[in-house]
This record gives C-alpha cells, structure tokens and sequence, in this order.
C-alpha cells in the first residue's frame, strides 16, 4: 500500500523493525483525517490498485466515504453471515429466503449484503436471495408471493425499518417463521422481546442477530446466541453490566475472530486491524467500547449466578456502544438513544408508537434548555395529550432506571422530558427511506 508506505516513513517508523506484538502495539494508529482522507484512493488499496467494486457512505459526520472491495473481501466476510444463518438460524437444513431491506445502490449495506448471502449459497446452503431494498411496497408484494415456498424467511436491515415493517404490515408472519439480521444500530433487549413477540417467534435468543459492521472494513462481528444470552442477563441487572461495561447504559455484545479482524481498545474506544479493499491497520474507528476474552466474560457471569445454556465458539467478545456524538448532554449528564428506546418499547406504549424518535435539548423563550424527545405514532395514530403523557412517563421511568448519571445530575423538577409526537412519516422529524438519525 503506497499510502501506508508514506505514513510510516513521516512517522519515522522503520517497518522491518516490527517484529513483535509489543513492536505492532507502538505502531501509530490510522484515522479517517490523519490517514485515509490524507492520499488517492489508489495509494490506498493494495499494490495501488483498486478493487473490482467501489461502496459509498455518507458516514455519521455527512462526508462521503468510497470504500474498493472485492469478492476475496466478501468470502471473508461471508463467513460472518454463515455462522449466524448456520448456528442461530439453522439455515443448513432450512430452505430460506434470504429478504435484503437495506437500501440499494452505491451504499455499503445493500448489494454487500446480497452478495455475502449469495457466497452461501454457494457454500451448499439452500438459501435463495431476493433485495427489494429498502421499498416497503415492493417488500409487501414479493413477500406473499415468495414465503409459502420456504421453511424461514429472513429480513435483513436496519432495526427501527425491520420493526416498523413487522408493526404495520398485517402478514402471517409466524406462520412464515420469521428470522432478522440487523445492522447499524444498538438495540435493547426489550426491542429484542417486543418484536419476537409481535412477529411471532418462539425464541428472541434465535430469531434475532445483529450484526456489528462498518463501511470501513465490512463485519467486524455477530452475535451469536451465547452473546445474546449473556447480553439478555445483563439487561435485567443494570448495576452488573455497569460493571462490566463501564456503562449504564447496554452495548452492542459480539463475538468475533481474531485471525481475521484483530481488536485493540485505546481509551474506552477500539482500534481494528484488518484486510480489506482498503487495508487497514491499527485503525481508529473511534466507536466507544472494549474487549474481553472468552473465559474472562464467562468468568464473570458465572460468579454472578449465570450459567449460559447456549453453545458457542470459543471466539473473544467485542462490546460497542457507537460513537459520542449520538448522545445529547443535558445538565452534564450524557443521553443516551438506548436509554430513550426501552422507555418505548414497554408494553403500555409500544402499541402506540414505531419506535423511531429524535432528541435534542431544546431552548425555551427563557434560555432555559429542556431534553426534548419528538416520537413518531404508528401509521393511524394521531398526537393526544394522553399519549403524551403515557410515553413521557414510562421513557422518564426507565431513563432513571438505566442512567444513573442523569438521575443524580439532572434537577428531579427538570427530569421530566419533554414529548412531541409526530404522525408517522413526518417529513421534517421521519422522512421514508434511509437511516434514521436519534440526535440533534
């Protein structure tokens, strides 16, 4: 790589020299300003050269990201989707229809997750893949068409897509024992339970999986239904996931191979090393979270009475909270989306609302400032003051459950939110298509 040639040498670092892991850990890290936007796309990629495919994403800041591929890189990945459709899914001997809900085109997660599926079957996996992307009616007419021939059909996409789709589309969706991947967001194990429970599944622990994956390096992760078991005790146990974590608020739990995606955590964030279109080592990807060895995390859940029933591999776990900027401070205490999520996912207002909302901190005519949620109804649902008070009180009960943070900085007059509703599809707040932002 041309351009990992020039960044050692201005750093001064003589690569022969690296000879070590102690040597690889004095490396100096790679960022998206420090190193990829700094040379030509072609110094990037091996030998200079890019790749047979080129992937845009317009990235959590809004600047536009080409990430070069090719098929090498996807049968790597590949083997992120095999574990979850073999191991969670059962999907060696299940005919399964494979339904791809991320957007198409240029961005990462559409034709990338087409492929992947399509690197499986042909690995012998009797998978058949259909991609109306993210056109909720052409996903409401393949669907009936195509599902009676399969024992599974599996929905990949975002999550607040995925829910909004199984809320809203009145189809029998248990009788065509439905399965999702999902991608791109932390979700809690109460969206875990809610959604099951609507699509009809007999077991969240393996009808749900998420996937933890980046434009910049595709897959790094997956959950697997070990991390999903553990995950799932902890959501019940604020105090020890605190512990663990660091947190109150509940990461993102994936297992993941370090052969081909080596962690690093540097100050409460990770680092990555991994082959790609675009190599990259020792990248700083900035999402906020940590690490644990496999004996280590079970270890500690062991000793807190938990003996997980599930198989898994035997593969380090890698726990992400997503980045900074998507929290909102307000009286110093950082909010988080997940806190906001479980307050519209409890049983009394999921009914109600899709799940998607904004928040921000909003200025009244006094300069005073007050934590703003805007909620989006369910299609039909129309704003009434009763609904309002119904989901500000379970998102404030569950807000002062899970953050610990906000209940002892925030005032106890100035706790309670603020709560606008929206009709769903508003434009201004959840504009149809694309992926959804919960800040301001």
């Amino acid at each position: 790589m041309p351009a990992y040639r020039s960044f050692l040498a201005e750093q001064r670092v003589d690569p022969a020299r690296v000879t070590s892991l102690d040597d690889f850990a004095r490396l100096p890290m790679t960022t998206k300003d420090g190193y990829l936007r700094r040379h030509p796309l072609p110094d990037l990629c091996r030998d200079g050269v890019i790749g047979d495919m080129i992937a845009v994403s317009s990235g959590s800041t809004g600047a536009p990201g080409f990430w070069p591929r090719s098929v090498s890189d996807e049968r790597i990945i590949a083997d992120r989707f095999e574990e979850v459709f073999r191991d969670t899914f059962a999907a060696r001997e299940r005919r399964t229809l494979a339904v791809v809900c991320f957007a198409l085109g240029t961005w990462v997660g559409g034709l990338f997750t087409i492929n992947c599926c399509r690197h499986l079957a042909e690995r012998g996996y009797p998978i058949t893949v259909v991609a109306p992307g993210s056109d909720r009616a052409e996903i409401l007419r393949v669907l009936p068409e195509l599902a009676p021939h399969f024992d599974q059909v599996v929905l990949l996409g975002y999550p607040p897509f995925l829910k909004n789709l199984i809320d809203t589309a009145g189809l029998p969706w248990e009788s065509w024992n439905l399965k999702l991947v999902t991608a791109g967001e932390v979700f809690s194990e109460e969206w875990r339970t809610l959604v099951a429970r609507t699509a009809g599944m007999a077991d969240p622990v393996r009808g749900i999986a998420s996937l933890y994956g980046t434009a910049d390096a595709g897959v790094l992760g997956n959950e697997t239904p070990l991390s999903v078991e553990i995950r799932r005790f902890l959501a019940a146990r604020p105090g020890t996931a605190r512990e663990l974590f660091g947190e109150s608020r509940l990461p993102t739990l994936v297992q993941y191979d370090p052969d081909v995606r080596f962690f690093e955590q540097h100050q409460g964030t990770l680092l990555f090393t991994g082959d790609n279109g675009i190599p990259l080592i020792r990248y700083h990807i900035a999402d906020e979270g940590g690490l644990f060895p496999y004996e280590d995390l079970l270890d500690h859940v062991r000793k807190r009475g938990f003996e997980p029933a599930a198989p898994g591999p035997r593969l380090p776990f890698v726990y992400v909270f997503g980045r900074a900027h998507f929290t909102v401070s307000y009286y110093g205490a950082n909010v988080y989306p997940e806190n906001i999520a479980v307050g519209l996912e409890q049983p009394e207002v999921s009914e109600l609302v899709t799940g998607k909302f904004v928040m921000e901190t909003v200025e009244d005519a006094q300069r005073d400032r007050h934590l703003t949620i805007t909620v989006e109804l369910r299609p039909g649902e129309k704003p009434a003051e009763e609904t309002a008070r119904a989901v500000g009180e379970s998102i404030l009960t569950h807000l002062l459950r899970l953050n610990s943070e906000f209940a002892h900085y925030v005032p106890a007059a100035q706790q309670a939110p603020f709560i606008r509703l929206r009709e769903a599809g508003d434009p201004d707040y959840f504009p149809p298509g694309g992926k959804h932002r919960y800040t301001r």
